[in-house]
C-alpha cells in the first residue's frame, strides 16, 4: 500500500506506510539512548520522580521530615550530614524533642526523600 500526495507544484511523493513505522521504531531507539546517556552524565537528577537533585537538597527535606516526625518543639542539633549513593543520598543527623536526643537516617531515592527512621 502507498499513499501519494501532490505538492504545491503537483509533485508526487509517495510514502509507504512500512517506512513510517520504521521512522518510528528508530526515533524511539534514539530517545531511549539520549535518556541514558543524560543518566549517565547526572546520575542523581531524576526528572519526573521529585526535584532532590543536591546533597543540599536532601540534607534540607531529610531534616524537614525528621523535625515533623519528631514533634513540634524538635529542633535540629548541628549540620545533617548527606553521603552518596547508587541512586541518591543517605543523610543522617540528630534531632532533639521532648524525649531527648534523637538520631534519624534518611533515604533520598531518584529526588524523593523514600524514608526516615528516627531511632529512638
Amino acid at each position: 500500500m502507498m499513499m501519494t500526495i501532490a505538492g504545491p507544484i503537483h509533485a508526487q511523493v509517495v510514502i509507504y506506510p512500512r517506512e513510517v513505522v520504521a521512522a518510528a521504531i528508530v526515533g524511539d531507539i534514539v530517545r531511549d539512548r539520549q535518556a541514558e546517556r543524560e543518566a549517565r552524565r547526572t546520575p542523581y537528577a531524576s526528572p519526573g520522580y521529585g526535584s532532590i537533585a543536591s546533597a543540599e537538597a536532601a540534607r534540607d527535606a531529610c531534616a524537614a521530615k525528621a523535625l515533623y516526625q519528631a514533634g513540634p518543639a524538635s529542633r535540629l542539633i548541628g549540620p545533617a550530614h548527606a553521603s552518596t549513593m547508587s541512586t541518591g543520598w543517605e543523610v543522617e543527623g540528630t534531632v532533639t524533642s521532648q524525649n531527648g536526643d534523637i538520631p534519624f537516617v534518611c533515604s533520598v531515592r531518584n529526588g524523593s526523600v523514600s524514608g526516615v527512621l528516627l531511632r529512638q
